[in-house]
């Protein structure tokens, strides 16, 4: 059984002429600097590295040529003596050994260099994706797009920087090897050195094309790579795992993670045809000109135009000269696809995030409360405003309970009191001062929520309730304190480490707790913040039974007396204990008043109570 998956869009190919090739070369300052930003003295190390690495094939084929001209010699030497003649020969010998020697050393002194700057690197750009998400609000989270470009930055950038670098110092030791190379070859012909340079051009054009191609796929498959990945976790997580296995999912996603792969294949595979089958026909004009100046060295020895240590020399300057040029053009063809790549961390690195408003941590009117004033809010894509027409006004000491269908708009509403969104229309107040003049850390500090989706944090215990306040984090003491006011204290105590007991299953000795004591946690989190004074409730008790509900709105009540205290419920039977009780339909506010008021108006309120009643009797 298998659902098939949407069709992906048409995948659009690059722009793959010369100015588009140049153009994707801008971010390698950046990434140049990223890395000199990381480790000064390891990159100066690898530079030096790269120099030496460049030079010294050269002066080993040299030292070669000289050891076969040097053996040539003392055949000759040891004749006409009668006895051989061994020290030029040795000396040189001694010379290649030194110089094969450092080579080596200097091979792995650049993997070391490589692997402790790979990294820092690595780090640092993973710390650096993760700031950016920090810097983000809620609506850049609730957008696919973004997702997409994380998704991507993640994957592929965080290692783009390093192999940027790696492939410069290969490009730079090419150039270094190919000047070496090309002052010895030139003492045999100049036309050896454009045969040499000209003969790798064909295949890394192909390549540089090749790449752009395979940028474009990974752009085009990253939607369907990340529900990819959804569905991985979907079949593999445990808290998954209870409905894949009892509703028999697990044979249908699968299904349709394989006919998700099967799409991306199609393009994977003509892609990896065309770019290996152009890759070896070009490759081979590489190969017929090393053996044509293969044999044009040789005919020049047997004519006696050089010594059998010149042709020794040339024949290893052009084979490793070819190596150099192919090396050299790869690392340029990798540079633009590292750049191509570098462009999705940067995308993601430039998300524009509106700059922080408001710095006051205070109100001119401390009792007046929180006032909506004819509040709007469409989210970003979306034509239908979620709410509308939003006025309110709830003085300290007062309850409010919010009531209606879901998707009316009851989260949202309390999403922009926070301030995770800002309203499109209107205005929210605190003590007078319009939200957005607020301090962002002041105002979070005066309101403790508990969202219905609250986070089920795979940490301690305390540490869960500690999130509520992060500058109390590990504060065990204030974690007693909220844990008490919460009403988690009392099975906490049964733990086998009470608030140093791991929660969740994904580390060793971790326990789960049931849905009710997790809302009890999320309850003590909100009361974490001691300074708060509004303190909102998104259905916090729906996970309880009707007696432990009770008991939570009956304490709940105790404690808020001279605080405002906000209620999303569905359970009317906490609702009509709220001062002011507002019912939301459609984004609109349709009814408001306390519960008795609302009953003799016998409208949405009233017919939700008495079906809900209904249920109970």
């Amino acid at each position: 059984m298998s659902l098939r998956p949407p069709p992906l869009p048409k995948l659009q190919r690059p722009d793959t002429g010369l100015s588009g090739f140049l153009r994707v070369f801008r971010y390698t300052p950046r990434a140049l600097r990223l890395v000199w930003e990381t480790s000064p003295f390891l990159l100066i190390a690898l530079g030096l590295l790269t120099l030496a690495s460049g030079l010294l094939p050269a002066a080993v084929a040299y030292v070669g040529a000289r050891i076969v001209d040097a053996v040539v010699a003392a055949i000759a030497a040891s004749k006409a003596a009668g006895t051989p003649v061994y020290g030029e020969v040795l000396r040189w010998v001694l010379i290649e050994g030194l110089l094969v020697a450092i080579t080596a050393g200097v091979s792995r002194a650049t993997s070391l260099s490589q692997a402790l700057l790979r990294i820092q690197l690595g780090q640092r750009i993973n710390v650096m994706i993760l700031e950016k998400a920090l810097t983000l609000e809620l609506t850049h989270f609730e957008d696919s797009e973004l997702y997409d470009k994380l998704t991507r930055a993640r994957r592929e950038a965080s290692v783009r920087p390093l192999s940027l670098v790696m492939r410069s110092a290969t490009l730079m030791q090419s150039a270094v090897a190919l000047l070496s190379y090309g002052a010895l070859l030139t003492q045999f012909s100049p036309w050896a050195v454009a045969v040499l340079l000209l003969a790798g051009v064909p295949a890394f054009i192909a390549e540089a094309k090749f790449s752009g191609e395979a940028f474009q796929l990974f752009r085009w498959r990253s939607p369907a790579s990340r529900m990819q990945m959804y569905l991985e976790t979907v079949i593999a997580r445990e808290d998954h795992a209870k409905e894949v296995q009892l509703f028999g999912l697990g044979p249908m996603l699968l299904g349709r993670y394989k006919g998700i792969f099967d799409q991306l294949y199609g393009e994977e595979r003509r892609l990896v045809i065309r770019r290996d089958g152009w890759g070896f026909g070009l490759g081979l004009i590489g190969v017929l000109a090393f053996y044509g100046a293969y044999a044009w060295v040789a005919l020049a020895t047997i004519a006696g135009r050089i010594t059998l240590g010149a042709m020794t020399l040339y024949l290893n300057v052009f084979r490793n000269g070819q190596s150099a040029v192919t090396s050299g053009l790869a690392a340029v063809s990798g540079m633009y696809e590292d750049n191509l790549y570098l462009s999705t961390l940067y995308e993601y690195l430039e998300t524009p995030v509106a700059p922080a408003q408001g710095s006051a941590t205070q109100g001119p009117l401390p009792q007046d409360g929180v006032r909506f004033e004819n509040v709007a809010f469409v989210y970003p894509g979306s034509r239908e405003p979620a709410l509308q027409d939003i006025t309110l006004h709830i003085r300290p000491g007062q309850s409010l309970a919010i009531v209606g269908e879901n998707g009316a708009g009851k989260t949202t509403l309390i999403k922009l009191l926070t301030r995770l969104y800002t309203p499109t229309q209107g205005r929210i107040l605190l003590d007078g001062l319009d939200l957005q003049d607020w301090d962002p850390q002041a105002l979070r500090a005066r309101v403790g929520v508990i969202f219905q989706d609250f986070a089920r944090y795979q940490l301690l215990v305390g540490e869960n309730i500690g999130a509520g306040d992060v500058r109390h984090f590990n504060d065990e003491p204030r974690w007693q304190q909220a844990a008490e006011m919460g009403m988690a204290s009392a099975f906490v105590k049964g733990l086998p480490a009470q608030y140093r007991t791991q929660l969740g299953k994904w580390f060793r000795d971790g326990r789960e707790l049931s849905g009710g004591q997790w809302q009890k946690i999320a309850l003590s989190r909100a009361f974490m913040r001691s300074g708060a004074d509004i303190l909102v409730l998104d259905e916090p008790t729906s996970a309880m039974d009707a007696g432990a509900e009770a008991e939570v709105f009956t304490h709940f009540r105790q404690l808020m007396q001279s605080r405002i205290a906000i209620l999303i419920s569905h359970r009317f039977s906490t609702v009509r204990m709220a001062d002011q009780i507002v019912v939301i339909d459609k984004g609109r506010i349709v009814e408001r008043g306390d519960h008795a008021s609302l009953m003799r108006e016998n409208g949405i309120y009233a017919q939700l109570f008495s079906l809900q009643a209904r249920g109970y009797q």
